[in-house]
């Protein structure tokens, strides 16, 4: 306990499932979710794979904490062998999905091979069946999870699934669980295409339990009155990420047409105080917050679009709210493509949840179109007669829904950004590292920003390392190789208990991480081992890239942000540091100089089986 020491595998070439014990030794030295997922990706198949070969691997899994009382404990990750980058993918989601997987009884699903034809897994605590999915094959995610709750006369049930940009394999599709939420990036939602299985629909009623419920209730009551009386959770409550857009422009920090801009002059008309402010028809953007299960931070956003705007104005299908703007949507939408209408973002929005993609990939690919499409390298022609010029929201929204609904040159821009520009011939217009587009943090003003893109096992993220406070500080590449290095490690703990990282910034502290593991589950750590043990899961998926054919060249950022300086903000005239701050993480890390860990780090992690592999 608060494991529930069982795992799902589901064969779906051979049309079977097994339930299997879980590991133990494996589950103390990686926890679980993000960290056991990866031991288990390790040992279940060859890095070399093809990503969306029936060959790759799929996992879904939750973490010790995941069903619990502690807050935030909602969460679940897709890990995999990732079709946009060529690398390990872990995709993170919220919502209620982790939670009822977990309470029927299964710490993973482990999903191999390919169906012969379309396929969903249904999920009743030990029940499971495989079934035809023919009947919803070729639709949205919200028409898909509908339909399963009518068909199986289960209002209760969770749904995770893929829309159509799933199924035709767009580089970036996510997996959505209950509607708006999605692990999104890397697209895991086209490996599960590529598997023809379109969701994954789960009943639980076992429950979970935890090893000492007196203590981690009184650990749990502690860590909730931390976060009541946190000045950042207030701010993600009050806000969620979305104020986020305001900060970085006043910066200079704010990615915007391509990379062109590290400053957006339509910022006032898409940040949070213009989704609060009614426009000329009495319309106001934003309706609500909203929590995922167990949490007490609810920072989600829930919005509709004004009937009169151009994008609904006769579909009243999108009459209705859904997932408003977070900071990486409105950063995606708005600035990196120069958009300042602000329902046409979440018209945008809309699409990603509807159809299944990840809104700060498609974002980024659509600004290189747009600069191509500027540079006259593709024409009215390529893109079914749509005028791709920055700052055009009907150029968003039609694209949102054409990638979404695979048409016309939405296939195009279902590549990303690096294949589409390799395809056009100017590679140098992809903002991305790995092949995965940047999110909304321009790393010529926040240099530690910059060393963690380049270093992300799962390419270009800004939720696996956190130097924000040392880039607010310090303008440099100086000194921050250490404080990148500490964060990622401390990141993959907190990714592997079934929290949110959220948490560790709204009042849950270090210890408290510790706490509630030694209370929730059998047997006990040090903070050191902790974190200790999220190095060791940074550094298995280390191997895993490297093995997957990545090396040094990758741990790379684009030409644009390594030579063009800042134009404006505080970092204005510089550019990023990566020869500075490359060669000190690699050492800090205990890294060969071509980025490999050290025989010496791989037995002090306890991988030391694994040098040579």
């Amino acid at each position: 306990m608060s494991w529930q020491r069982k795992i799902l595998r589901v064969d779906l070439t051979k049309g079977t499932s097994t339930i299997e014990d879980l590991n133990m030794d494996w589950a103390r030295n990686f926890i679980g979710e993000r960290g056991l997922a990866t031991k288990y990706l390790w040992e279940s198949m060859d890095p070399k794979a093809d990503p969306l070969g029936p060959d790759n691997v799929l996992i879904f899994a939750t973490g010790p904490l995941t069903g619990t009382m502690a807050s935030t404990s909602g969460r679940y990750a897709v890990v995999t062998k990732g079709p946009l980058t060529g690398a390990i993918a872990c995709s993170n989601s919220g919502g209620k999905f982790g939670a009822e997987l977990k309470f029927a009884g299964y710490d993973l699903l482990i999903v191999h091979g390919k169906a012969d034809k379309p396929v969903y897994i249904k999920i009743y605590d030990d029940e499971v069946d495989i079934v035809p999915a023919d009947e919803i094959w070729g639709t949205t995610v919200w028409h898909t999870e509908e339909w399963l709750k009518a068909r199986h006369q289960e209002p209760q049930l969770k749904v995770a699934s893929i829309g159509v940009a799933g199924e035709n394999l767009v580089r970036y599709a996510c997996v959505v669980n209950d509607l708006h939420r999605a692990a999104g990036r890397s697209g895991v939602g086209a490996v599960m295409g590529s598997k023809n299985l379109k969701a994954v629909a789960v009943r639980g009623t076992v429950g979970v339990k935890v090893d000492d419920p007196k203590a981690f209730m009184d650990v749990v009551r502690a860590t909730h009155k931390a976060m009541a009386e946190s000045t950042g959770r207030k701010e993600l409550t009050e806000l969620g990420t979305h104020s986020m857009i305001d900060m970085m422009q006043e910066f200079g920090g704010l990615p915007t047409r391509n990379f062109h801009d590290v400053q957006f002059e339509g910022t006032s008309k898409i940040n949070p105080e213009a989704s609060h402010t009614p426009n000329e028809h009495g319309h106001t953007n934003f309706i609500t917050n909203k929590a995922c299960f167990g949490c007490t931070i609810a920072c989600g956003r829930i919005a509709h679009i004004d009937k009169e705007h151009f994008t609904i104005i006769n579909r009243k299908e999108y009459w209705h709210a859904s997932g408003g703007l977070e900071y990486e949507t409105a950063y995606a939408f708005g600035p990196l493509c120069g958009v300042d209408d602000i329902d046409a973002l979440t018209f945008a929005g809309y699409m990603m949840n509807e159809h299944g993609m990840d809104p700060i990939s498609f974002g980024g690919t659509l600004a290189a179109a747009m600069e191509l499409y500027e540079m006259g390298v593709i024409t009215t022609e390529d893109t079914d007669g749509v005028e791709l010029n920055f700052g055009n929201p009907e150029a968003l929204t039609v694209m949102a829904e054409k990638t979404g609904k695979y048409e016309g040159f939405g296939q195009v821009l279902g590549l990303g950004s690096r294949l589409m520009c390799e395809k056009y011939g100017h590679p140098e217009l992809a903002m991305h590292v790995k092949g995965q587009e940047f999110a909304g943090y321009d790393s010529r003003a926040l240099q530690g920003m910059g060393l963690g893109y380049a270093t992300s096992n799962r390419g270009a993220c800004h939720l696996k390392h956190d130097v924000f406070g040392p880039d607010m500080e310090d303008q440099t590449g100086k000194g921050k190789a250490e404080p990148c290095k500490k964060s990622q490690d401390f990141i993959a703990l907190v990714d592997s208990t079934g929290l949110c990282l959220f948490a560790a910034g709204a009042g849950l502290r270090k210890p408290m991480w510790r706490d509630l593991l030694n209370t929730a589950c059998e047997g006990e750590w040090t903070l050191d081992e902790l974190i200790e043990t999220g190095e060791r899961v940074w550094n298995l998926e280390r191997l895993y890239n490297l093995k997957a054919g990545l090396t040094k060249a990758d741990d790379n950022l684009p030409e644009r942000l390594l030579k063009e300086p800042a134009p404006s903000g505080t970092a204005k005239g510089k550019v990023a540091e990566l020869d500075i701050m490359l060669p000190e993480y690699y050492e800090y890390r205990g890294w060969t100089p071509d980025g490999e860990p050290t025989t010496q780090t791989l037995q002090r992690l306890g991988l030391g089986d694994l040098a040579g592999n």
